[in-house]
């Protein structure tokens, strides 16, 4: 492959994503009931944001608010029907997939922020995570918009053409007492019980 062929060819995958850092602020409150010590939510989005692994934001009597970690908010053009679904929700939301962790200090590993609402059904209905919804900041809805409306396009309807073929042909053999067939259904029971006609 030439050199330039090898540019070309990241300009145009560049051109298929988008990629912007976020920060996922986790807020801990003392829990509701008396078998959860805590609850935790994913309170806000940080766009553009720095570096972090559960820094304190602030603190506010036994609730506080963590910037627990950045992850890359990507935005692909296959997934622009996806991202236009989820702007007409009031608001417009990214979902934060969340894993139980051991350790006490980050009871939570953030492991992925999405703006599709169809990949964070999947991860919902697996099980194993817990899928956060957050509102987007108002800058973050107009970058998603603009980066779906430059690649969404609508897939026009196509009628499907019916074969020519006859589907109501019979299927050699079945039925017929002469062939023997354990699993023939059209077969009488009693032709069945007698063996194979002679």
């Amino acid at each position: 492959m030439q050199h330039a062929d090898w540019h070309d060819r990241v300009d145009e995958v560049l051109s298929k994503t988008e990629v912007m850092p976020v920060g996922i602020v986790l807020r801990r409150a003392p829990g509701v009931t008396r078998w959860a010590q805590w609850s935790w939510t994913v309170s806000s989005i940080l766009p553009a944001a720095a570096q972090a692994s559960w820094q304190l934001l602030r603190r506010e009597g036994e609730v506080a608010e963590f910037h627990a970690a950045t992850l890359p908010l990507e935005l692909h053009r296959s997934e622009a029907e996806a991202y236009r679904q989820g702007l007409t929700a009031e608001p417009p939301c990214l979902y934060v997939v969340l894993r139980e962790s051991a350790e006490e200090a980050a009871p939570f590993e953030v492991t992925l922020v999405t703006a599709s609402p169809f990949e964070a059904q999947d991860y919902a209905d697996s099980g194993e995570e817990l899928v956060e919804k957050v509102a987007m900041p108002e800058g973050l809805v107009a970058w998603v918009r603009d980066f779906t409306l430059g690649h969404y396009q609508e897939e026009h309807f196509k009628k499907r053409r019916r074969d020519k073929k006859d589907i109501g042909l019979r299927e050699d053999g079945i039925g017929d007492p002469r062939i023997v067939q354990q699993s023939d259904v059209y077969r009488s029971p009693a032709l069945t019980r007698k063996g194979r006609l002679q």
